[in-house]
């Protein structure tokens, strides 16, 4: 029973790993995914039945050496048509206590998608970062949400960093794509004009509730998460990486860019489960609360009704987190 659950996973995975990453041939790719399925299937019967089980299962494990040979010449890549706004990576040079980012990005939005492109570069002093914020953007109900860092400064500048699918042209996210290297990974590093103006005033299909949590970290913790991260996107900027649902995806990278931290929490169902994140810090004392319930906390964190007010004005970060 063990051994053909296990088949049976397996086989699932294979199955839906032909389905989605071969793109040549319609035709090729419902016969290659059809074939290793009813291959797979055979061959679980015969763990039941004895009749064939060796010749079936020397095809299935001739058929699994094939696709993980042709699984693994599956490289990402910088070189892709890319949708415009994953189009431009951002890299990240320091100097002693002095970090300068370039490609910040910065888009001007009528709507969700008709904007002007436009970037910066900006240097930040390590010295002078002041706060981390994670932000939690639900769509779809309370166990799943987006989750990204923004960093605050002395001089009352932000800077928002998202952890995301980088979507070739005329290419929509899915969760089960996600799984089989069809998504390369991208940082995008920008102005929280952009990365929370565009969820709160210009995403509407369907609308996204995005809520800002202080945490509560040292300095020193805000600094190596800070270095963590610009470690992460230079290496990105010269290494492609795969996106991963499971595995390499907004929260789970947040996770791993937090290991220089030695009070790093422990992986949790509430981590893989990014919707209840934000509660998983709170029940650990890693967000300023100020004694208040989470629910409370909740209510106070929730930006949208002020960003739309306030429309995207130049104070932006500062206006949306003043209650």
């Amino acid at each position: 029973m063990i051994l053909s659950l296990i088949l049976l996973l397996i086989s699932s995975w294979g199955t839906l790993a032909l389905f989605y990453t071969i793109h040549v041939d319609e035709l090729l790719q419902y016969t290659t995914a059809s074939l290793f399925a009813v291959i797979s299937f055979m061959t679980l019967v015969s763990l039941i039945i004895r009749r064939y089980r060796l010749a079936l299962l020397t095809l299935y494990g001739l058929s699994w050496t094939a696709l993980f040979i042709w699984y693994s010449t599956i490289l990402p890549s910088h070189e892709r048509r890319w949708q415009e706004d994953v189009a431009l990576l951002p890299y990240a040079k320091v100097r002693e206590n002095n970090v300068t980012f370039y490609n910040i990005r910065n888009f001007h939005y009528r709507s969700e998608y008709d904007f002007t492109p436009d970037y910066y570069d900006q240097s930040f002093d390590l010295d002078k970062i002041s706060g981390v914020d994670l932000i939690a953007v639900y769509w779809m109900g309370p166990a799943v949400a987006h989750i990204f860092i923004s960093f605050s400064f002395e001089d009352g500048r932000h800077l928002a960093i998202s952890i995301e699918t980088r979507k070739e042209q005329n290419e929509a996210y899915s969760t089960l794509k996600g799984f089989f290297r069809q998504y390369e990974l991208i940082y995008v590093v920008a102005d929280e004009r952009d990365l929370i103006g565009l969820r709160t005033n210009y995403r509407f299909d369907p609308t996204e509730d995005l809520y800002i949590y202080p945490l509560a970290v040292t300095h020193q913790g805000a600094k190596k998460l800070f270095l963590n991260y610009i470690e992460n996107i230079n290496t990105l900027y010269t290494s492609p990486e795969f996106y991963n649902t499971l595995t390499t995806n907004c929260t789970t990278t947040i996770w791993q860019n937090a290991e220089s931290n030695t009070d790093r929490l422990p992986m949790s169902w509430k981590i893989l489960l990014s919707g209840y994140v934000p509660e998983y810090l709170y029940e650990h004392n890693r967000l300023k609360s100020e004694g208040l319930s989470f629910e409370t906390l909740k209510e106070q964190a929730h930006v949208n009704q002020r960003a739309l007010e306030l429309g995207i004005i130049d104070d932006f970060s500062q206006q949306i987190r003043k209650e």
